[in-house]
């Protein structure tokens, strides 16, 4: 604990060992990432996938460290008992603040594979750390609008062709496959913009689910529908990194994933798209409650 040191030094002092933990990982991983481009074979595939993914894990384990080191947040967590490492597992949050990756990873890491999460295209170019999203499989989609796919009718579908090849690539071992469903962080400009009818959510976006359980839905053991609730309001990462996080509440709920929604095209069967859709609303609708409930039992201090 340094408390005892001022919130700005402790700031410098935690993204100096986030940086060192991140490259001090990145050697091991892409070391065993070239092994694998050079042993394209499923049997040196599976031991190198088994050291890039404990390479993520231990990376993971070095930020819990420097962010006990800085503060002593107080967590409150439920939920987790279930869990069970050798599942895949299809797994959501709420989104507030960039911090909600480090809480997801701080709760979850070693409890269930290691997440992986759908990651704009663009983002392969975020030095280091896009390299290191590729070396670990992490999905990248190019995303298209409304108006070009109207131009260009050939590339619909390309973001499922990009989900299947994706995960293929874990058909025959357990995974965790993250995707936030409201697509960007939680404002209250956004929610105004939007006319969201949730309290403390913005509208789900449930095709990237839906393509996921599309490509690989038998295999997944659930839902892991997470809530995270800040007392103190969304937090931004230097709030994270300064050590001022004083208080994080996580609610983690293991969910049955119906039948009927795997294996099925929601871009060409209307009935299951809107079926979908109406159960993603309703997931909704039950985590704004809860939301409002921790906000009453979690106010600020």
């Amino acid at each position: 604990m340094l408390s005892f040191i001022p919130s700005p030094l402790r700031g410098a002092l935690a993204a100096l060992l986030l940086t060192l933990n991140t490259l001090l990982c990145c050697i091991p991983l892409f070391a065993a990432t070239l092994l694998k481009l050079l042993l394209p074979f499923s049997f040196a595939r599976r031991p190198l996938n088994w050291v890039t993914t404990s390479i993520a894990e231990g990376w993971i384990s070095g930020n819990k460290l420097w962010m006990r080191l800085v503060r002593d947040t107080q967590w409150d967590v439920q939920g987790l008992e279930g869990l069970d490492y050798q599942h895949s597992y299809l797994v959501t949050s709420n989104h507030q603040s960039w911090v909600d990756i480090l809480v997801l990873q701080y709760q979850l890491n070693r409890r269930i594979r290691l997440l992986r999460f759908f990651l704009k295209q663009e983002l392969i170019w975020v030095p280091v750390i896009g390299l290191c999203w590729w070396a670990l499989d992490f999905p990248f989609m190019k995303r298209y609008s409304k108006a070009y796919l109207a131009k260009h009718p050939e590339k619909k579908g390309k973001d499922l062709e990009t989900t299947r090849r994706t995960c293929a690539k874990f058909r025959n071992n357990p995974v965790g496959i993250f995707n936030f469903l409201e697509g960007t962080r939680f404002t209250r400009a956004k929610h105004d913009e939007q006319g969201s009818p949730f309290k403390h959510l913005l509208k789900p976006k449930a095709g990237g689910i839906a393509f996921v359980l599309d490509a690989m839905g038998e295999q997944m053991e659930s839902l892991v529908n997470v809530t995270i609730h800040y007392p103190d309001g969304n937090p931004s990462f230097w709030t994270l990194l300064s050590g001022q996080l004083r208080q994080v509440v996580v609610r983690v709920e293991e969910l049955e994933i119906p039948r009927e929604f795997i294996g099925r095209n929601y871009d060409q069967d209307a009935d299951y798209r809107l079926a979908f859709q109406q159960w993603v609303n309703a997931l909704w609708e039950a985590k704004d409650a809860q939301l409002i409930e921790l906000h009453r039992q979690f106010p600020p201090a």
